[in-house]
């Protein structure tokens, strides 16, 4: 039997568009005409010559970066490696079929080029893109962290011999004494040792995580707006800062992305201390935070009066014991901020109370800081139904943000070694996570819905949809 060749018209006469077969609810497709990247050409301009090589366009490059957190590929190699294999990709880059794709050195050299300025733009415009369209309400804040582990191995952490060393060093000058941390500040990510150097990661500390045993990390802190979940503020700090110290910088960050105040804070214990309780009250803002003296006071006051058992009388600055002992001002302590009471020697040790009173055999004694009336009124609101309620949600809200980008983007473990590059990393899944909450509720419904929703306007007959079903969805 013969053989007839069949022409095949649609490869040797009309041309074929390859990305049509994209689906128009693809993620890429979206985010394509969703995000508007031409400022980053502005940004960088004056980071390029007017001479020599011609480089790959910058757009490109940033989208390349999206892309190795949206699909969380392992290594920027193998990003391009699969690049020419997704059509998605190609389309989403601006790729034809038959272009060449470019080194993987031209991400690393961008970076170097470019520094973490541009991306903290990106991010920044994220969150103005979610402001006009209305998922941004501004007035409740959720605040919590989370660390990172570094690309760094145990095997090159190096103990330093700081004794030695100072006996080696001339004697200097007494340095200025600064602030003291807060009583009941608690220390960062667990037990910290100062005596460790990560050779290959200076920037990184080593931490301990509750029971975990010590590794060399970062600190991530964020900022979510109750309404749709939107990372407002970011900050991107070594393992061992504590929480606490972070809090009112993330706030004020907060208010300059949005432009106005929040109306309440909500945090665990590791931001409930004095120092931020005080903050939040003085600044207006109700503390939603769980109060960090609830959770050091446990076994070692049980049975012993609490300090609002004592009445404090402005008149004299002095506080009134249940027993009707006075305590009047000992010393102030400057480098904490707050005053010390303590009653009259012997007092205590002669009251029949004495056992409820306290432990201590000098006496007991009472602090009042200086913003004491703000810091009451705070630790009442931290304990109000409000608070409870709103630290209720927080335990799902907050840890489903950290935990998307955990398992969707590689947000546990650093790819790149340096400070600076970790706050890249950061800005960049942060920037990822508020497009992806964009598209899904600014962007109206999802692909699946607008087809069924378009399939039942076409199917109505024409004296009941007088609209074009394209303007219905507009509309909608």
């Amino acid at each position: 039997m013969m053989g007839h060749q069949t022409k095949q018209t649609q490869w040797w006469s009309d041309p074929v568009n390859v990305f049509a077969r994209i689906p128009e609810d693809r993620l890429l497709r979206r985010l394509n005409r969703s995000l508007d990247l031409d400022f980053v050409r502005v940004e960088v301009a004056a980071k390029y010559g007017r001479n020599g090589q011609v480089s790959v366009d910058p757009i490109v490059i940033v989208k390349m970066m999206l892309l190795l957190f949206l699909d969380d590929v392992k290594s920027e190699r193998e990003l391009m490696r699969i690049i020419p294999l997704r059509i998605d990709y190609l389309y989403f880059l601006g790729y034809g079929l038959e272009d060449a794709v470019p080194n993987h050195s031209v991400l690393s050299k961008a970076r170097n080029r470019w520094g973490k300025e541009v991306f903290e733009r990106l991010f920044a415009r994220t969150i103005e893109q979610c402001l006009n369209a209305g998922l941004i309400d501004g007035s409740k804040l959720h605040v919590d962290s989370s660390l990172i582990r570094a690309d760094a191995s145990l095997h090159c952490v190096l103990v330093v011999e700081k004794t030695l060393a100072k006996l080696e060093e001339p004697p200097t000058a007494p340095a200025k004494s600064e602030p003291a941390p807060p009583d009941d500040e608690p220390r960062a990510g667990g037990p910290i040792n100062d005596g460790h150097l990560v050779q290959t990661d200076p920037d990184a500390t080593v931490v301990r995580h509750r029971t975990g045993k010590s590794v060399p990390s970062y600190k991530n802190h964020r900022v979510l707006d109750d309404k749709a979940g939107v990372i407002t503020a970011l900050k991107t700090t070594t393992g061992c800062v504590a929480e606490g110290r972070e809090l009112m910088a993330l706030v004020a960050q907060h208010e300059t992305a949005i432009g106005r105040k929040p109306r309440a804070v909500i945090a665990d214990s590791a931001y409930g201390t004095t120092a931020n309780l005080i903050a939040l009250a003085e600044s207006g803002i109700r503390a939603h935070v769980c109060d960090l003296r609830s959770r050091l006071n446990n076994v070692r006051r049980d049975g012993i009066f609490a300090a609002e058992a004592f009445t404090y009388d402005q008149a004299t600055d002095a506080y009134f014991c249940p027993a009707g002992e006075v305590l009047v001002t000992d010393h102030f302590h400057a480098r904490r901020g707050y005053y010390e009471y303590r009653a009259a020697r012997g007092v205590c040790a002669a009251c029949p109370l004495a056992s409820q009173w306290t432990r201590d055999k000098s006496g007991r004694t009472l602090k009042r800081y200086a913003g004491q009336e703000h810091l009451d009124r705070a630790r009442r609101q931290s304990h109000g139904p409000a608070a409870k309620r709103d630290r209720k949600r927080r335990q799902w809200f907050q840890e489903r943000n950290f935990g998307e980008a955990a398992v969707q983007h590689g947000f546990k473990r650093s790819r790149w070694r340096g400070l600076w590059r970790q706050q890249i990393q950061d800005l960049l899944i942060a920037a990822i996570q508020n497009i992806k909450i964009y598209l899904r509720k600014a962007d109206g419904f999802n692909g699946k819905a607008r087809r069924v929703i378009y399939g039942l306007l076409e199917a109505l007959p024409r004296s009941l949809e007088p609209t074009p079903a394209s303007e219905w969805l507009a509309r909608a």
